[in-house]
């Protein structure tokens, strides 16, 4: 898929999320550099191959698969996550989408609190990965995360591997078991996205994370209310809604220490 399209497709998803408050918030919208809009056309190519053999994805259409994939997951990295500066031959980028990238794209959106432990890169891990969203975009859009990917199925596992060799990713590590047999309080993030049993799967999610941890939830709006009741000890933030969806939110918590 040319990368113009791409990057014209995922323009809803890295523009500024309204804001309600009674000063006006005058973020600019956020640019894909040519090597990230490119990385993603191998990744669609590659999706789209390793589907005819295994099923990564129901969604077929590549344009579909821009924005229900890597739209949502684009979005859910703007508010988790500084962006690194471009260097300056990754900024013919402009060409595809006719802006400049701005400070936004240093900076994690305003409400947001960006994870920075001493010491080393964030630790994020994509629960039940699967096809790789979000985790893998996450780590397209912050090249300086240290990723893990836990999918505990092995054919789905390989495909990640593929894909994380394919594009020069480095500082992932794909664990191919159930996140139940991981250590935990390992990770500074921990993300999900069309999770199977939902309910069963927070509490190991929670488990995974470091004190003051965040969750990150990709997941429908009448899913929040699960979330809160299940895991009440979080410290929650209002639900931001996902652009182009009727009821997909982002739903992000935070491991309260103990008294």
């Amino acid at each position: 898929m040319h990368p113009a399209r791409i990057a014209e497709l995922l323009q809803p998803f890295l523009s500024p999320t309204p804001c309600h408050s009674e000063r006006p918030h005058r973020e600019e919208s956020a640019v894909l550099s040519a090597t990230q809009l490119q990385s993603i056309s191998t990744y669609i190519d590659m999706l789209q191959h390793w589907n005819a053999r295994i099923n990564l994805t129901a969604i077929r259409n590549e344009e579909d698969i821009v924005t229900r994939h890597f739209g949502e997951s684009f979005f859910a990295a703007r508010h988790l996550l500084p962006k690194p500066a471009f260097s300056r031959k990754d900024k013919t980028s402009d060409s595809y989408q006719g802006t400049a990238s701005s400070r936004a794209d240093s900076e994690p959106q305003k409400g947001t609190r960006a994870l920075a432990p001493e010491g080393g890169a964030t630790r994020v891990a994509d629960l039940g990965s699967g096809a790789g969203f979000p985790g893998i975009p996450i780590k397209l859009w912050a090249p300086n995360i240290a990723l893990t990917l836990i999918e505990s199925n092995h054919k789905k596992a390989t495909f990640l591997r593929e894909v994380a060799r394919a594009l020069t990713l480095t500082d992932i590590n794909i664990q191919n078991v159930r996140a139940e047999t991981l250590p935990q309080s390992t990770f500074d993030m921990v993300t999900l996205r069309a999770i199977e049993r939902f309910a069963e799967i927070l509490p190991v999610a929670a488990r995974l994370l470091v004190p003051a941890g965040r969750l990150a939830l990709l997941i429908g709006d009448s899913q929040a209310d699960i979330a809160r009741f299940i895991l009440p000890t979080f410290a929650w933030d209002p639900p931001i809604p996902i652009p182009q969806s009727q009821s997909r939110v982002l739903l992000t918590g935070t491991v309260e220490p103990s008294m």
